[in-house]
């Protein structure tokens, strides 16, 4: 696959996978369950949606290959505009994909704890609490593959320029979000929400270009530039 345009909308249909299986696993699914100080009803939930929440986790799974694919594709889109910087986004897609697939450990002990008679509903509760948290860290390395991206979107040419400056300014709020949430947990919900408002232009807007236009193809092809001596 070397056509620019099918390498775009291929990128752009796996970016649009990863959207629609990472939303409904984490806003549909375990914002449905999770009742944060509610023990008890955190587990109820859990055991009465067992399937549903077993489907979230196989969602995520899916999510994280399927992000991965999207950095190859990205990769091999981009990497002759700035090798460096493409291999860089590569590097941060795989190590976020790796936080999400490890951070799934918190939510299948919470399965078992909920669905197990022996244990208590507290444990279940503290283990979704815990993959809340990993959740939010895990949005560093969300954040730092934008960065490259924005480069080689500003760089090559192939994409409008704001959408490159929406990339990286949202890479940096994705990096700003779990700051926040630790250092200023009594901050209104709102901060956090205007925080990552520059997030969800950049990226839907890339999605949303890939898809759609795909690249610009009477773009000026980039000299790629010299390694200094």
């Amino acid at each position: 696959m070397t056509n620019p345009k099918t390498l775009a909308r291929t990128a752009g249909l796996l970016y649009l996978v990863v959207v629609v299986l990472g939303t409904w696993a984490e806003l549909v699914v375990r914002a449905g369950v999770h009742v944060p100080g509610d023990p008890t009803t955190t587990a109820a939930n859990i055991v009465n949606h067992e399937a549903l929440f077993r489907w979230s986790i196989a969602a995520d799974v899916l999510m994280a290959v399927a992000f991965v694919l999207l950095g190859l594709a990205l990769h091999r889109l981009l990497h002759h505009v700035d090798e460096g910087a493409a291999m860089t986004l590569l590097v941060f897609v795989a190590v976020g994909a790796g936080s999400i697939l490890l951070n799934l450990a918190l939510q299948a002990g919470a399965l078992r704890a909920a669905t197990d008679p022996a244990q208590a509903d507290g444990l279940a509760l503290l283990l979704l609490d815990l993959h809340g948290d990993g959740y939010t860290l895990g949005g560093v390395f969300f954040g730092l593959w934008l960065l490259p991206m924005g480069r080689l979107a500003l760089r090559s040419g192939l994409f409008p320029k704001p959408l490159g400056v929406l990339l990286v300014v949202g890479g940096v709020a994705w990096i700003a979000d779990p700051v926040i949430a630790f250092a200023l947990p009594e901050a209104p919900e709102f901060v956090r929400a205007v925080v990552s408002a520059p997030t969800s232009l950049g990226e839907f807007g890339l999605m949303i270009y890939l898809l759609v236009q795909g690249v610009r193809t009477s773009a000026r092809p980039v000299v790629p530039a010299q390694p200094s001596r």
